[in-house]
């Protein structure tokens, strides 16, 4: 049974809430999971998310990028997105701050920690990783691939998972060659999957289309959900 606990907690000034999530029947030690979430903050496709990956055996959190009172007011939301986008420092250090929540949490394995980003989030966590963050691997799921930081030589530690829509109008082709090139460069352990037919936002069960280039897919969604635990036993497996 997944059980579930809002966590109160701060990135300095800022005050924070996160979402964790663990099965009780889940014994010794095990290993962690971040998730981090859209463009609109901590919502119900987070709280899913991170209720899927708990139901795997791990201990979840899904991590408030923009802090207490911010999601839901949409011209707050716009300007932690724009504060955050700018400065990768500070992006890298507000989800650290979600890590540490995680790996306090009890059973959890420090060693064996991972972070999962959807669209804003998979930014973030890209950007986790070729800030050098101590992690065994980051999926980025429908999230941006530019960088003003791109990754030095033998900087990254963690394994990359990018799960991409064909059709995604939001992240174009150009980004994902840059993407490829940066990787390359960098000697990062990456792998790209490109799901056809699928554009933005591809695993949001409630994105009806009317946003344009943003809409559920869901073979692309069950394809992604089956790469990610693909990815997590042999992280988790090697770390």
């Amino acid at each position: 049974m997944v059980h579930e606990q809002l966590i109160a907690y701060r990135d300095g000034e800022t005050s924070l809430t996160g979402f964790l999530a663990w099965d009780e029947t889940s014994t010794g030690r095990r290993p962690g999971i971040l998730v981090v979430h859209g463009g609109a903050g901590l919502d119900d496709h987070a709280k899913r998310r991170a209720r899927r990956f708990a139901a795997l055996g791990f201990t979840v959190f899904a991590c408030d990028m923009y802090g207490d009172g911010v999601a839901g007011n949409r011209q707050r939301v716009m300007a932690a997105i724009k504060e955050l986008a700018a400065d990768p420092a500070l992006l890298c250090r507000r989800a650290a701050a979600g890590l540490a929540v995680l790996s306090s949490q009890p059973g959890v394995e420090p060693a064996q920690l991972a972070a999962v980003g959807y669209c804003f989030g998979g930014m973030t966590v890209l950007e986790l990783a070729r800030s050098g963050a101590d992690l065994a691997g980051v999926v980025s799921v429908h999230g941006s691939l530019k960088t003003t930081r791109p990754a030095q030589p033998s900087a990254v530690k963690a394994k990359i998972l990018v799960c991409h829509g064909a059709l995604d109008p939001h992240v174009p082709m150009v980004d994902v060659s840059a993407f490829i090139e940066e990787m390359n460069g960098a000697g990062a352990d990456w792998q790209l999957t490109v799901y056809g037919g699928a554009v933005h936002g591809f695993t949001h069960e409630d994105a009806d289309g009317r946003v344009p280039g943003v809409a559920y897919h869901p073979l692309a969604d069950a394809r992604s959900s089956a790469a990610m635990e693909s990815f997590f036993e042999e992280i988790f497996r090697s770390a």
